[in-house]
C-alpha cells in the first residue's frame, strides 16, 4: 500500500499531499518502511527455502 492509496483521518485529504503534521508523519514513515520490509524477491526467496527444507525433511523421514 502506498501513501497515494491512503486518506488522512485528521484533515480528509490524501496523506501523498502532507497537508497536516500527521500526514506527513505518515507519509516519512511509509517511505521509510517501504512494505515492511518484506519485497516480493524477499517472499519468493522465502518460499523457495521453505519448499527446500520440506523436502529434506521429507527425505530424512522416509530414509
Amino acid at each position: 500500500m502506498s501513501c497515494e492509496d491512503l486518506v488522512c483521518a485528521g484533515c480528509a485529504h490524501p496523506v501523498a499531499e502532507g497537508r497536516c503534521p500527521r500526514c506527513r508523519a505518515n507519509r516519512e514513515r511509509l517511505h521509510q518502511n517501504g512494505l515492511g520490509g518484506m519485497t516480493p524477491a524477499l517472499i519468493s526467496l522465502a518460499l523457495i527455502a521453505l519448499f527446500f527444507l520440506t523436502l529434506a525433511l521429507k527425505h530424512l523421514t522416509s530414509a
